[in-house]
C-alpha cells in the first residue's frame, strides 16, 4: 500500500490537474456491447439533502450525454418524486423490507441483471452495504461516493462492505484521509468535487414570503443560514454569533433553515439570549435558495466532525453572497479566507459574529469576496462534476473491454 503522506500528495496533485482542466462533455457510450453506459444510482434516504440533489444533477447529466441513469429509492422519498417529475427512470425500494434484507438484495439483483447495469452507485453507508450484496458474483461494477469527512466505522463488516467497491469517488480532499484510515488503497479513490447547477435562476424570496417567516418588511440586513439542525451542521454557535452580531449591527435579522433534533436545544438558546424577534426558525423549505438570495450574508457553522464540500457555501458564491463560515471539511475548499469568503476557527461563536459584522459593514470587502466567489463558482459547475464523475466510469470500465 502507498504511504499515506505520498497517497495524499499524489491525490491533491491528481485532483489540481483535473481542476484546472476544461472539460467536454463525453457521450456515455461505452457500456457492454456498445450499449449506452447504465448506471444505477442508489439511495435509501427519503430526505432531500445535499447528496440527494447531487445524485438528481448526476443523473440528468449522464442522460444529457446519451447514458441511462437508473434511481433505486425509496417510494416516497423526496428525490423519487422530484426525479420522476423530470422523467428519470426509478425504481422503488419497498421501505417495508430490510434495507439488505435477502428478498431486498434479491430483487435488486434481479433487476440489475434485467436492465443491464454497468455500475451500481450507491450514495450511503446503508445503500452500499445492499449494493455490495447485490453485486456479488455479478459482473457489474461498484463506485462508492463518500460525501462526508468522519471515519468510517472499523470492523469486519466495513471491510467487507467496502471491500467490494471497486472504486471510491471522494466529493473533496477532506474526504480522503477517512478513506486511507479504513485501509482503501489511494490508486482505488478519486477526488470530484460536488457541484451546482449554475444555470438555475432562483429569484431572492419576497418581502411577504420573508414577513411570513417573521421577518418584517423594510427591516435591516439578513443574514441567512441554511442546515439540518443537527450536530455536524452547530446551530448553536450560529445563534451565539447572532447574538454577538446583533451587538454592532442592531437592526439585523436572521434565518435559521431547516429542521432536525437540535430545534428544542436552538429553541432554548435563542430563549436565554433574548433571539425570538431577531432570529427566526424556517424549519425545511422547498424555498431555501430563494431565502439565501434574500440574504446579505450567508453563513455556515459546521462543527467538521462530517462535514464534506459545504454545498450551501458553493451555493452562496454562485449567488453573488458573501460568505462568513467555520474552517470545517472541504468548506476551506472553496471559501479561501479573505479571498473568497472569511473562515473562522470551528466553534468560535465570537469569531464568526465578527466575521458577520465585517461582512454587513465593509461594503468594499463583501464587494470583492463576492466577485471573487463568483469567479471561483464556475469550478464547481455540475457539468464538471459529470465529467469528472464519467472519468472516474470510463477508468473503471475500458480496462474490462480491451
Amino acid at each position: 500500500m502507498m504511504p499515506r503522506a505520498s497517497a495524499e500528495a499524489s491525490l491533491h496533485h491528481r485532483w489540481s490537474v483535473t481542476a484546472v482542466t476544461e472539460t467536454t462533455p463525453t457521450q456515455a457510450t461505452f457500456g457492454a456491447d456498445g450499449r449506452p453506459l447504465t448506471v444505477m444510482y442508489v439511495d435509501l434516504n427519503t430526505v432531500w439533502r445535499g447528496g440527494q440533489r447531487q445524485i438528481f444533477w448526476m443523473a440528468e447529466g449522464l442522460k444529457r450525454r446519451g447514458g441511462r441513469p437508473l434511481l433505486a429509492l425509496r417510494p416516497h422519498a423526496v428525490l423519487a418524486q422530484r426525479a420522476r417529475a423530470a422523467g428519470l427512470e426509478v425504481i422503488p425500494i419497498d421501505p417495508l423490507i430490510a434495507e439488505w434484507g435477502p428478498r431486498t438484495v434479491l430483487r435488486l439483483r434481479r433487476i440489475v441483471a434485467r436492465e443491464g447495469v454497468d455500475i451500481l452507485h450507491p450514495q450511503c453507508g446503508h445503500s452500499m452495504a445492499l449494493c455490495a450484496l447485490a453485486a456479488l458474483g455479478t459482473n457489474t461494477r461498484v463506485i462508492f461516493a463518500r460525501r462526508v469527512t468522519s471515519p468510517l466505522r472499523r470492523g469486519t463488516a466495513t471491510r467487507i462492505k467496502y471491500g467490494r467497491a471497486d472504486r471510491f469517488i471522494a466529493v473533496c480532499r477532506a474526504a480522503v484521509p477517512a478513506l486511507l484510515d479504513a485501509g482503501i488503497d489511494a490508486d482505488r479513490v478519486d477526488v470530484v468535487y460536488s457541484g451546482v447547477d449554475l444555470t438555475r435562476r432562483v429569484e431572492p424570496a419576497t418581502p411577504a414570503t420573508l414577513a411570513e417567516l417573521g421577518v418584517p418588511n423594510g427591516s435591516g440586513p439578513l443574514v441567512v443560514m441554511v442546515g439540518a439542525l443537527t450536530q455536524m451542521k452547530d446551530p448553536l454557535t450560529f445563534v451565539r454569533a447572532i447574538d454577538v452580531a446583533r451587538r454592532s449591527v442592531p437592526s439585523l435579522h436572521a434565518l435559521l433553515v431547516g429542521d432536525g433534533p437540535l430545534r428544542a436545544p436552538v429553541e432554548s438558546v435563542m430563549r436565554q439570549l433574548g433571539l425570538d424577534g431577531t432570529l427566526h426558525l424556517a424549519g425545511f423549505r422547498s424555498d431555501a435558495d430563494s431565502l439565501m438570495c434574500a440574504g446579505q450574508v450567508v453563513v455556515l457553522s459546521s462543527d467538521g466532525s462530517a462535514e464534506g464540500i459545504g454545498g450551501v457555501v458553493i451555493d452562496a458564491i454562485s449567488f453573488g453572497r458573501p460568505v462568513a463560515a467555520t474552517a470545517a471539511g472541504g468548506v476551506p475548499e472553496v471559501i479561501e479566507h479573505e479571498r473568497t469568503g472569511l473562515l473562522v476557527p470551528i466553534g468560535d461563536a465570537t469569531a464568526l459574529g465578527q466575521a458577520i459584522v465585517r461582512l454587513l459593514t465593509d461594503d468594499a470587502l463583501a464587494a470583492r469576496l463576492v466577485a471573487a466567489g463568483l469567479a471561483r463558482s464556475r469550478d464547481f459547475a455540475i457539468e464538471n462534476t459529470v465529467d469528472g464523475t464519467m472519468a472516474v466510469y470510463r477508468k473503471l470500465l475500458e480496462p474490462a473491454s480491451t
